[in-house]
């Protein structure tokens, strides 16, 4: 894998496509919007509002490049849809907390989109890391941060 590649499904690569276009079409507008209005004000030498609005102008800039970058550098994954029954980036994995008997699903996704509050992991997180090339039936020991393991069973993969 490239150092500048970015891992995307189809549907992450959409979302960025999204928030690019409401950064252009919105929040462009809104910055430019109080740019007028506190150069309305006067001196803009001790002005706080046009601060701080060139301030998020500018932010809104770096946030579009950003993402435009991402996009440039983005490689689609597909969900893995095969018959191989191994776990990759793209897989929906139904595992079981062995310690607290919980159940949990998660999609393996490249780092750029992972939000493990909408169950999306990222295939360089512990979990996902660990999960990768496994195969349901089998066990994965995760390390955590103060030097323990939680085990995992994986049940099965959507």
């Amino acid at each position: 894998m490239d150092n500048n590649e970015i891992l995307l499904t189809q549907e992450g690569l959409e979302e960025l496509k999204n928030e690019i276009d409401d950064l252009k079409v919105n929040k462009r507008k809104e910055v430019a919007e109080k740019i007028k209005e506190a150069l309305a004000f006067g001196d803009i030498s001790e002005n706080s509002e046009y601060d701080e609005a060139k301030n998020e102008q500018a932010d809104i800039e770096r946030r579009i490049a950003k993402l435009e970058n991402m996009i440039k550098n983005a490689r689609i994954i597909q969900d893995n849809d095969d018959d191989s029954g191994i776990i990759n980036v793209g897989s929906r994995v139904k595992v079981e907390d062995l310690e607290f008997n919980e159940e949990m699903e998660y999609k393996i996704v490249g780092s750029a989109e992972a939000d493990p509050f909408k169950g999306k992991i990222s295939n360089v997180s512990p979990l996902g890391k660990n999960l990768i090339g496994k195969k349901p039936g089998e066990t994965v020991a995760v390390p955590t941060p103060d030097g323990g393991t939680v085990e995992y069973k994986i049940i099965n993969i959507n």
